[in-house]
């Protein structure tokens, strides 16, 4: 059985309000916009007003703010012993598009054992700006993935023509539970789709499960399964932003899978796919290609991106964070290749989670530092929003069909239908609950090994800096924008909010 976090959001709640407001995405803003000026005739940012909040694991502090109204000085040069941030506020780079979370089944199967008190403040406490941690952006699964109770479609098997076509399966856990988790967010959620296979009588091995290929003549009826799908959701009143290819194109996974090569992939999307949304008038929705992992990205996109037929097509590029099995090591460098050779396209991180739950774990600082190094990196590297995989999962990692349990941020238990909240909920929070869509990342460096940062700018003019400390000491440290300097202190194992009015 889980133990009860301490939820302690209340804590910071009416401060918060102050500092951030809710804003509309800017899609037509270029990759960087640059001042003229050297930094030392950049006037003083006026601060009127200034917020701290701080999670640490080693201190039980959980998104609580720690110190208001900082005190700037003038500038003032680190020593080369010392760690200090500095932020270049004349420099911006990409738009922010958002933060959340997949709404996959095993979440709505959760979330309806809770009780009625803990499914209200579940929903408050992801997608309340006030009383949460703000999230906009969703994903969404057609049909069943791993995180499905069983394997399913929305046609019967062999039906080509699509015409037994139904999402009547939805309609008792996920459906609902989207329509709330929209409502909740104020009526208006960025929400995009992922497939992990077409039916099994569509592919090489005649199976939705451990891999196989589309057939070539199944091209065209799954390309209208997509568009048939973004109907069914809109008529239901979800509206759907845009879609993946397909969840992971070159694993062959023992639940739902699908490979395609980049070229197959290229090629669908050019032939198939593209045309298909356009004649269907869902021309407007946001394509993303590869939807897999970092190691591979600049491959993939590559392929896809210089094909001008395949990429007037594509929104962006998509990826996952597990080619770190391989060395432990997060391949960030691939992300910036992508954003350098195709700045006009967009960088989204489709999904990520911590593999192979155990209980033991649930309190593992180390769980809660892979978000936050991998958003910080991420939307240094260019990108432009961020997708946790599972928003919920019950007191076992699942439920999953085949076994492949996770942790998530929250966990349900569906023996007493309360809530944990993990250390990487108030982790993501730093960025999700500060950082809104329209903001503008600042160019941010760092110079301890220890201390990792971001920041964003927001179109209220707040500037938002996160920063983590992933060592087992407390740190002193200087935070300099352009040219006025404060000094801080983050304890061991820790993430930090600034936000400066």
């Amino acid at each position: 059985m889980l133990k009860k976090s301490s939820i302690k959001i209340s804590v910071f709640l009416f401060i918060v309000a102050c500092f951030v407001t809710s804003c509309n995405t800017n899609s037509n803003t270029k990759k960087e916009e640059v001042s003229t000026k050297p930094i030392h005739e950049i006037s003083k940012l006026n601060i009127s007003e200034s917020a701290v909040y701080t999670t640490s694991a080693s201190k039980d502090v959980k998104l609580q703010l720690t110190s208001a109204n900082i005190a700037f000085s003038d500038f003032k040069q680190p020593l080369e012993t010392e760690a200090s941030i500095f932020i270049n506020t004349s420099k911006s780079h990409q738009t922010f598009v958002g933060i959340g979370a997949a709404l996959t089944d095993a979440s709505a199967e959760t979330f309806y054992k809770l009780t009625k008190d803990q499914q209200k403040l579940f929903m408050e406490a992801y997608y309340s700006i006030d009383k949460g941690i703000g999230y906009s952006l969703a994903r969404t699964i057609i049909h069943s993935c791993d995180f499905s109770t069983n394997s399913y479609t929305y046609v019967e098997e062999g039906d080509a023509e699509l015409k037994t076509f139904s999402i009547e399966h939805d309609k008792q856990y996920r459906l609902p539970f989207t329509k709330l988790a929209i409502a909740a967010a104020g009526g208006e959620l960025t929400m995009f789709a992922s497939p992990w296979s077409p039916p099994a009588f569509m592919k090489t091995n005649n199976n939705m499960l451990q891999g196989g290929k589309l057939k070539p003549e199944f091209y065209q009826p799954w390309a209208n399964y997509y568009a048939k799908f973004i109907k069914a959701y809109e008529k239901e009143g979800i509206p759907i932003w845009g879609l993946s290819i397909q969840n992971e194109p070159m694993a062959v996974q023992r639940w739902e899978s699908c490979i395609y090569t980049a070229e197959e992939e290229r090629d669908f999307l050019k032939n198939y796919l593209g045309p298909t949304l356009e004649k269907e008038s869902l021309g407007d929705k946001n394509i993303i290609v590869w939807d897999h992992n970092r190691d591979l990205l600049f491959e993939r996109a590559n392929v896809i991106l210089s094909d001008p037929d395949a990429n007037k097509y594509v929104w962006g590029t998509g990826f996952h964070w597990y080619e770190d099995w391989k060395d432990g090591t997060p391949m960030y460098k691939n992300v910036d290749q992508v954003n350098d050779a195709y700045p006009d396209k967009k960088l989204i991180f489709t999904e990520g989670c911590n593999e192979k739950y155990e209980l033991s774990r649930i309190e593992d600082p180390v769980l809660a530092e892979r978000y936050g190094k991998a958003m910080i990196n991420d939307f240094n590297n260019g990108t432009v929003a961020w997708t946790d995989w599972n928003i919920l999962l019950d007191e076992t990692g699942g439920p999953n069909h085949v076994g492949n349990l996770c942790f998530a941020p929250v966990h349900g238990d569906t023996q007493t239908g309360k809530l944990t909240f993990t250390n990487s909920y108030y982790y993501i929070g730093h960025f999700s609950k500060f950082i809104r869509p329209g903001a503008k990342r600042l160019s941010t460096g760092t110079t301890a090994n220890h201390i990792s940062a971001t920041s964003f700018k927001n179109t209220d003019g707040s500037i938002v800096v996160v920063a983590l400390n992933d060592s087992d000491n407390d740190i002193d440290y200087m935070l300099t924008l352009d040219t006025q300097t404060t000094s801080l202190q983050m304890p061991a194992r820790s993430i930090q909010t600034i936000i400066l009015k």
